[in-house]
């Protein structure tokens, strides 16, 4: 059974009420019930975490070796800014998939730029909630790959 690393970054845990026209309606925890939902269907162990921290987040990833075989990843606006985010993926050589909510290149030009993307076996991007649902079963196909291989 693959063991996956749920990463949910700032300011996701106020889904639902920020910028509804944006991020939509649904709530963190609906998502995250989406995702135990898919999980088990998939044959899949899922971990969920959400932090504001940017520190908290770095130590996830490095504490996720050894114990889980892939993380997903939505590190929101820290996409834009976390070298240390990006660094972490690098280091542990655990398979990320990025994604999230809102297309970020149909976005702001900040928003544009990611520096998780290129170390990151792959991204969903702008299917809202889907976002996490197609990037937790692409990574699961991956890493059925990667193993057959």
């Amino acid at each position: 059974m693959f063991k996956v690393l749920v990463i949910h970054g700032p300011n996701l845990n106020l889904l639902g009420k920020r910028e509804p026209e944006i991020y939509g309606k649904t709530t963190l925890e609906e998502i995250n019930s989406m995702l135990r939902e898919l999980a088990s269907e998939l044959g899949v162990y899922i971990e969920l975490i959400q932090s504001n921290h940017e520190g908290e987040i770095v130590t996830k990833i490095q504490e996720a070796i050894g114990k889980f075989d892939g993380i997903l990843i939505n590190p929101a606006a820290y996409t834009h800014t976390s070298i240390a985010i990006r660094d972490a993926i690098i280091s542990t050589s655990i398979p990320t998939v990025e994604v999230h909510i809102s297309n970020i290149y149909r976005r702001e030009e900040f928003r544009r730029r990611s520096f998780i993307s290129d170390v990151a076996v792959g991204v969903v991007s702008g299917f809202g909630k889907e976002s996490y649902l197609l990037g937790l079963r692409g990574l699961v196909n991956y890493l059925k790959e990667k193993q057959s291989a």
